[in-house]
């Protein structure tokens, strides 16, 4: 029997029921859509986390001081200082895998510009910072190391520093800013970073040359952390493997001791970041799949019933000389035409959801071609 005369006779069938049909090919339009549009989300969410990471610098390696330990009671990360510049430069210089390194110390206080003022994060660092970060500057130039040398008074601020500092859309460029009660000449505005996975405002901070931070704002000598890049995302564990050598050393910490500080990588917090979305993608997937398989079901059973239905047809066309193949090839056309148009109608639906909820709800989506 040929298909292309069955398919006209099939459409007639549904035609004769058209809310029955309708009703059973809604089942596979919220099945289909719901997977498309739950994929979509999971998807989003995916490609913003890669996004967020990529903004910290994919390659980038972070050294930050161990724990303390007094007895039986230990401090955290942190409560210890064991870091000089003298480590920073030792890793920059004795590290084949590291390409930039910079020290780092972090002041919190308040900037102030004319009349208004706003709390922020001070980060003190070396200029190859903005090439570890990956950061550019849009408008006017970078700190250099001359001003790291002589300890400038001059300083890059972020976007959400500026819309708080010159709300009236001013240049900042060439202004005085005074942080605590130290001016600072703002040389440049930083590019736009946006939120770090964990929430963070990267664009809420300043970055002044290390040694005008650490001498001038905090009077300390020791350094806070230090930052590093891979000379490339594949040799991140080369580079991790070479600091910890090289710390160990020159720290003196005989074989068997626990490290007196911690090192942590990019490439870690994107896997488990990763993994997390692609569980929660799974997850969204399977339930909505639920109503894919119930429309899938509802079809057949509709089938059946018309099976029923028609045992006058049937036996009036096997009667004229029809065959149980041909017949059975009928209502098998029926069904893929009422999967067929429901699952075009649930991919629109399904696509045009996924485009709502993120131009309404602001929530990242991206329609996923194998979904």
């Amino acid at each position: 029997m040929n298909i292309l005369t069955v398919i006209p006779v099939a459409w007639r069938a549904l035609m004769r029921h058209k809310l029955r049909s309708a009703l059973t090919a809604l089942g596979i339009i919220i099945g289909v859509a719901s997977v498309i549009a739950m994929i979509a989300i999971g998807s989003g969410a995916r490609a913003m986390i890669r996004q967020q990471v990529s903004s910290l610098g994919i390659n980038q390696i972070m050294i930050f001081p161990g724990s303390s330990r007094s007895g039986a009671v230990r401090g955290g990360m942190g409560s210890i200082s064991t870091f000089t510049v003298a480590d920073a430069r030792a890793v920059a210089a004795e590290c084949p895998a590291i390409r930039h390194c910079s020290p780092l110390v972090r002041y919190g206080g308040r900037t102030i510009a004319g009349n208004l003022n706003w709390p922020t994060r001070v980060m003190g660092v070396y200029p190859c910072y903005l090439a570890i970060r990956n950061w550019g500057v849009t408008n006017g130039a970078a700190f250099t190391d001359y001003d790291e040398q002589r300890a400038a008074k001059v300083c890059l601020i972020g976007q959400t520093v500026v819309e708080n500092l010159f709300p009236d859309g001013g240049d900042p460029v060439g202004a005085i800013i005074r942080i605590g009660t130290t001016p600072f000449h703002v040389l440049g505005v930083l590019g736009e970073k946006g939120l770090t996975p964990w929430g963070e405002d990267q664009d809420d901070q300043v970055l002044a040359p290390f040694s005008t931070v650490q001498r001038r704002l905090l009077n300390i000598d020791h350094v806070q952390s230090i930052q590093c890049s891979a000379i490339s995302a594949e040799a991140i564990y080369d580079a991790q493997e070479q600091v910890t050598a090289l710390l160990r050393q020159r720290h003196r910490i005989p074989q068997g001791e626990e490290d007196d500080f911690v090192i942590r990588n990019q490439a870690d917090l994107l896997k488990a970041q990763s993994a997390s979305s692609d569980i929660m993608q799974i997850l969204l997937g399977s339930i909505a799949s639920i109503s894919l398989i119930v429309g899938g079901i509802g079809i057949m059973n509709i089938m059946l019933v018309s099976v029923t239905e028609r045992t006058r047809e049937i036996g009036i066309r096997m009667a004229v000389g029809a065959r149980a193949k041909a017949i059975l090839t009928q209502f098998l056309v029926e069904a893929v035409i009422l999967a067929l148009l429901g699952g075009a109608i649930g991919v629109f639906l399904g696509v045009g959801t996924a485009k709502v909820i993120a131009l309404v709800l602001k929530w990242p989506t991206l329609i996923s071609p194998a979904a």
